[in-house]
This record gives structure tokens, C-alpha cells and sequence, in this order.
């Protein structure tokens, strides 16, 4: 009998013991398809539920039409593709973009039928090492709350049971309650290209940490995953570091976006490559997020940082987003020149008319 209850002993401290080890979806792309604000043709051009309003960094000289137009989201062909300079060229620049790319509804892969995110990056032709970044269109925010947006991409207030939520939680781009990393996956389809493939994520207080997943050399799905070398499984072999929770916040990652690094030695000109998921698995940072006593409510210190930063975005990226405004609507939409020959042959016409 006494046997018996050192056993159960030992297993309860052993299950305790990896109890904190967690995996969560960091950002599903098959979550990020156009559903709302519709263009002119009534095609949905935003993600409802990460829409966001640049129109508070225009000025006064737009209309109320104009600054309705003026919105983004994290849908998939709205993602940015960043050179490295020695990457950079015009052709480079303009054809390096993401979209939206539909798996068969035949696809052997539970996600057949849906959108993932695909690149393409025109990598340079000659000897020269490059790289890009697949980047959101902004950074993801930590403290966003959770809410509706409504048909034109105008958000709501919360409801009662979205409170104390965050936006981008759920796959997203946002994990809170991160301790110590353990492991990395990345679902990609290769297309045997030689080309190395990084996670990059942000922490909480905006360091961004890279992460080597491996080579794109394989055709078809795959996961590619990263292990954590320093990570310590023997909970007496760790060194404990106690931290304060507030108001430095509960700790979390956000996703920053995927880089790739293409060899000097190696093929270049054009990359294709599609991602549908990142997942992470790691240690929680404290056993449970429920406090006796909600001292944001008392003190509102992580807020007014968060709203900071915010802001600072905010009108770093509205502004970006209102010159591409104005210089879309600067760009010439005509094609081909109008012949003169068709003018002086309908003028003739409506002269013998005459």
C-alpha cells in the first residue's frame, strides 16, 4: 500500500511537472480570406476580423468617401514582400507580392478548399546573396481587444463575452502567456528550391528573435520545425528566473513574418512558395492569467503603453497607407494612346453629315 502511494506520488509530481508545456496556433493563413468592404466589382478585399482604419492619419483635405477607402487587414494578398537592397531592382519591386492561393478542393490535406498565403520573390539573376521578408501589412498588436467590425470594416465595441479578449489571438498572429520557447512548426509547400526559410517573431517588449526552420528543398507539404538546443526538460536543471508580472505584462510572441535568404551559389530570378500555418509549443510564463485583483483596471499602465505604441503605428503606417492612397489615385489608368486617325475619321464623318 505504501508502494502504491509513492507511485501515485511520483506520477502526479511528474505529470505537474509537464503540465506547463502548451502548443497553439500562431497564425493560420486559411483564416485570413477576404470576407468584407467590397470594392467596386463587389469582391470582399478585407479580413473582417483584423480590418483595421488608417483614416485618423489623413488630413482634412479628403473626403468622407475618400477616408472610407482608407482600411486594411491581414488578408492574404494585402502581406508585403520586403528586398534586401542587393535584391532590389524595379522589376524586383514590382512583381515580388503575395495572394491568396486556393488548394484544390482535391488536395489530399485537411485544408483542401481554402486560401493559404502565397509569394512570389524575384530574387536577382547574377552571383549575389539575397533575402526577403514576407511581412503583415502592420504589427500585430499585443493588447488589441477583441470586437466585431462591421460591413464597411468599422469596428464595434466589444460585446459581454468578447471582454478581456485580444483581437489577434486564435490564430491570428498573437500567443500570450509565452515562458520559454520549446519548439517551431511551419506547414509549407516546397517547390525544391534551395532557399533557406526563418521565422521571425516579435516579444513583448518588440525585440525581434529569428528562427531557422531549414531549406525549401522538398516538393510538395511539409513541416518544417525548429527545437529549441537550450531548451532544459529537467525542471531541477533550470535556472529559475522569477520576473514581475505587472506591469511589464503577461509575456507573449507575435508573428513579425517569414524570411528567405537565398545563397549566392544558388539559382536565382523567381521563388514561389505557400505557407498555411505557424505553431508553437512552448512553457507558460505563469500557471494561470486569472488574477485576484485586475490591476490594469486599477492602474491602466500596460494600456496607455500599448496605446502609445499604437498610435506611433498607427501613423507611421497611415501615413504610408494614405501616399499610396493619393499616388494610386495620381496613376494613369489609360493603356493605349486614342488614335488620331479615328479622330479625323469621325470628324470627317460628322462634316459630310453636315
Amino acid at each position: 500500500m505504501k508502494r502504491t502511494f509513492v507511485l501515485i506520488t511520483v506520477a502526479m509530481f511528474l505529470a505537474g511537472s509537464f503540465a506547463f508545456a502548451k502548443e497553439s496556433t500562431l497564425i493560420d493563413f486559411t483564416q485570413l480570406t477576404a470576407d468584407t468592404v467590397q470594392d467596386a466589382n463587389g469582391n470582399p478585399t478585407k479580413n473582417s476580423r483584423t480590418v483595421q482604419n488608417y483614416a485618423v492619419a489623413a488630413g482634412s483635405s479628403f473626403s468622407a468617401e475618400q477616408k472610407a477607402l482608407m482600411k486594411t487587414s491581414l488578408s492574404l494578398p494585402e502581406w508585403e514582400v520586403k528586398l534586401n537592397s542587393s535584391a532590389q531592382s524595379v522589376f524586383a519591386l514590382a512583381e515580388s507580392r503575395t495572394v491568396a492561393a486556393p488548394v484544390k478542393q482535391s488536395a489530399d490535406v485537411p485544408f483542401a478548399g481554402k486560401d493559404v498565403l502565397g509569394v512570389r520573390v524575384v530574387f536577382p539573376t547574377w552571383a549575389n546573396n539575397a533575402s526577403a521578408k514576407i511581412v503583415p501589412p502592420f504589427t500585430i498588436e499585443g493588447y488589441e481587444p477583441l470586437s466585431d467590425a462591421d460591413a464597411n470594416g468599422n469596428r464595434l465595441a466589444p460585446t459581454d463575452e468578447q471582454k478581456g479578449k485580444y483581437l489577434y489571438e486564435d490564430g491570428y498572429g498573437l500567443v500570450r502567456n509565452v515562458g520559454t520557447l520549446k519548439s517551431i512548426a511551419v506547414t509549407t509547400m516546397g517547390d525544391n528550391f534551395p532557399h533557406k526559410l526563418y521565422v521571425l517573431l516579435l516579444d513583448n517588449d518588440n525585440v525581434e528573435h529569428r528562427y531557422y526552420m531549414g531549406t525549401l528543398q522538398f516538393d510538395g507539404w511539409k513541416t518544417l520545425i525548429w527545437n529549441n538546443p537550450n531548451y532544459v526538460s529537467e525542471v531541477r536543471a533550470r535556472e529559475i528566473r522569477v520576473i514581475p508580472i505587472y506591469p511589464r505584462g503577461i509575456p507573449y510572441v507575435k508573428f513579425a513574418g517569414f524570411q528567405v535568404t537565398r545563397d549566392a551559389r544558388d539559382v536565382g530570378s523567381d521563388f514561389v512558395g505557400y505557407f498555411k500555418d505557424v505553431k508553437v509549443i512552448y512553457d507558460l510564463a505563469i500557471l494561470s492569467a486569472d488574477r485576484d485583483i485586475d490591476e490594469e483596471d486599477i492602474w491602466g499602465i500596460v494600456t496607455k503603453q500599448e496605446a502609445d505604441r499604437k498610435a506611433l503605428e498607427m501613423a507611421r503606417f497611415g501615413n504610408k497607407q494614405v501616399n499610396r492612397y493619393i499616388e494610386a489615385q495620381k496613376a494613369a489608368t489609360e493603356d493605349t494612346f486614342t488614335s488620331s486617325l479615328n479622330e479625323n475619321s469621325s470628324s470627317n464623318a460628322q462634316s459630310s453629315v453636315q
